[in-house]
Order: structure tokens, then C-alpha cells, then sequence
């Protein structure tokens, strides 16, 4: 099931995540050793909509629709524009630039946010943004 959403043009990048994270399960173990969090990405279109997608790598090395899975809880919460989201994914704008600019508001363990920048770079090489 694709995660994509029309209304959102940079959420492709989530189906790019999870196809990454299924397609070789020691760095998808990896992943969870060394993220050990759920993120949640809350994205808000050019029509002011918003909707959130959560990366789980805490327990499953999952991605899907939502803030977490069901019956758990996002350990960080990231939001941002779905424009500056794609420019992060595609490797246009670095997530620090971002925050310190004011376009990516974290939330929840600041610390775990720092541990997302890997995973984010391994969809780099998929996403054609």
C-alpha cells in the first residue's frame, strides 16, 4: 500500500523509506539500534492541509500513516512544509538549517531527532524529488 499522497508530492518519499528499511534486513536492524524512536513528520501542504506519516524505529523498522502506530506514542515529532520536507529528502536543505531557520519545529526528544538524518540520507539515493 503506498503511502503517497497526491496533495502532498514529497510523501513519496515515505514509500522510498520503507521500500529502503524492507529491502535488506541488517540495516533494517541496524536502523533500530541505532534510531531507536518512533518519529512522527507532521507536513503541511501549499493549501495550509496537514497530514502525518511516522517512521518506527523503535520496534518494527515500519513507516505508515499516522503520528505512530496503533496503541503507541511518537518519541519525537517533527513539522515542517511539504516543500522544505522534499528539499530535505531529496538533499537540497539540511534538517539543522531548517530548524534553526524556523521551517522544521521538533517536538518530544530533541536528541533522537539527530538520529533521523541517516535514514533520511539512505532515501536520498531513491527519491526523485
Amino acid at each position: 500500500m503506498s503511502l503517497k499522497r497526491d496533495s502532498f508530492p514529497s510523501s513519496v518519499a515515505f514509500d522510498d523509506i520503507s521500500a529502503s528499511l524492507k529491502a535488506d534486513d541488517r540495516e533494517r536492524k541496524d536502523a533500530i539500534k541505532n534510531g531507536n524512536a518512533i518519529f512522527a513528520f507532521t507536513l503541511k501542504n501549499k493549501d495550509g492541509k496537514t497530514e502525518s506519516w511516522y517512521i518506527d524505529l523503535k520496534d518494527t523498522g515500519t513507516v505508515g500513516n499516522g503520528v505512530a502506530p496503533d496503541g503507541k506514542k511518537a518519541d519525537v515529532n517533527l513539522s515542517l512544509s511539504d516543500e522544505d520536507f522534499g528539499k530535505m529528502v531529496g538533499g537540497k536543505a539540511q534538517s539543522q538549517r531548517l530548524f534553526m531557520a524556523g521551517k522544521l519545529k521538533v517536538s518530544g526528544d530533541v536528541m533522537k531527532a539527530t538520529k533521523m538524518e541517516p535514514i533520511l540520507k539512505k532515501a536520498q539515493t531513491k527519491a526523485k524529488l
